[in-house]
């Protein structure tokens, strides 16, 4: 997460974006360490797991995933971390199902604490795409959400 959020910052730099609140992130995880180290097992995060990307089997009563596409965003890292993940819980819609068959969302403190460090890392990464989009306007929003994040991880 830590090299990540880096990688996210020198690719800002790059672009000619200030990566200063993302390197604040990084710095914030340097510190707490001992938090993100608390996940032992990381798992393959699809990083782009929605609908156009699932091949479901047609034969099945209930959506059943059979094949998975489009792993250009893959990376290995904590469950919570994933895209599918955020998206998951960002809105209190349909999604909600999502967790009956997932698992309820771990709450304590430490896990939290990392759910902002991975918001950090989104937003650093979603200003990134956005540039390369020439978005301007949705690139100079994610300063102001950053800076929420990080008001949290303080």
């Amino acid at each position: 997460m830590i090299a990540s959020l880096e990688e996210i910052a020198a690719d800002l730099d790059g672009a000619g974006l200030d990566s200063a609140d993302v390197r604040q992130a990084a710095a914030a995880a340097v510190r707490e360490r001992a938090v993100l180290d608390e996940v032992t097992e990381p798992r393959l995060l699809t990083g782009d797991l929605w609908t156009v990307n699932c091949l479901l089997d047609r034969a099945a009563a209930e959506p059943v995933i059979t094949g998975v596409l489009d792993f250009d965003r893959a990376w290995f890292g904590a469950p919570d971390a994933d895209w599918t993940i955020r998206m998951a819980t960002s809105k209190n819609d349909e999604r909600t199902a999502f967790w009956e068959s997932y698992g309820t969302p771990d709450r304590s403190p430490a896990a939290r604490w990392r759910s902002r460090i991975y918001e950090a890392r989104h937003l650093g990464a979603l200003r990134l795409e956005r540039h390369r989009l020439g978005k301007a306007d949705a690139v100079a929003e994610s300063y102001p959400a950053m800076a929420a994040v990080l008001a949290d991880l303080t």
